[in-house]
């Protein structure tokens, strides 16, 4: 098991992650990537703790995706299932199994400060947090996708799921994009990840 969360994770998280996964009993799958999501937990049928994390997601994600999803284990357990999945005592519990992670021997300086100003109030995902987002970002593979908020107004663009918009004004935080399609207006965060598409 060591060997296999040496090639996701951080060489000094390898070996506490691997006490948590053992402590709290869990199933731990590296799974394909999917869109929708990083991890998730679930109890199985069986009453095993069943945790999937995507393979594609860099280290430092990894890991946070990792410890989110024990923290949901963890909460369930000392709180009782009918908790809130997001709420103050996975927020708590998260902040609690997250805050041994966040030292310069895990990840790397310049994400620090963004750690620690996340995990004051943790979100149900890092993704919502656009400057730690994007921070995160940087130690993904390369990739020919675009930031929404780096391409021009009125770009046409793909998402993953293969529908196409052309990107509209700024909206607060998020930007109004039409679905060229179906003429709907839907809200993208200005960290999303898009297919541009020449016009």
């Amino acid at each position: 098991m060591n060997e296999t969360l040496a090639k996701y994770l951080p060489e000094h998280a390898v070996e506490p992650v691997f006490e948590l996964i053992v402590a709290n009993e869990v199933h731990l799958k590296i799974v394909n990537e999917r869109m929708t999501r990083h991890g998730d937990y679930r109890k199985g049928p069986t009453g095993k703790h069943e945790i999937t994390v995507n393979s594609s997601l860099n280290k430092y994600k990894f890991l946070m995706t990792l410890i989110h999803e024990i923290a949901h284990l963890v909460a369930f357990k000392k709180f009782g299932r009918n908790i809130k999945p997001h709420g103050n005592e996975w927020k708590y519990t998260f902040q609690q199994l997250m805050v041994p992670f966040i030292r310069p021997e895990i990840f790397p300086m310049q994400l620090l400060p963004l750690l620690a100003r996340h995990f004051r109030n943790p979100s149900a995902s890092s993704d919502t947090d656009t400057t730690l987002s994007l921070a995160l970002k940087q130690f993904d593979l390369q990739s020919d996708k675009n930031y929404i908020f780096e391409i021009p107004y009125g770009t046409v663009f793909r998402i993953y799921n293969g529908k196409i918009f052309r990107k509209g004004p700024q909206r607060t935080k998020r930007f109004e994009c039409v679905e060229l399609n179906t003429g709907k207006i839907y809200l993208f965060n200005p960290n999303a990840e898009v297919e541009v598409l020449p016009q």
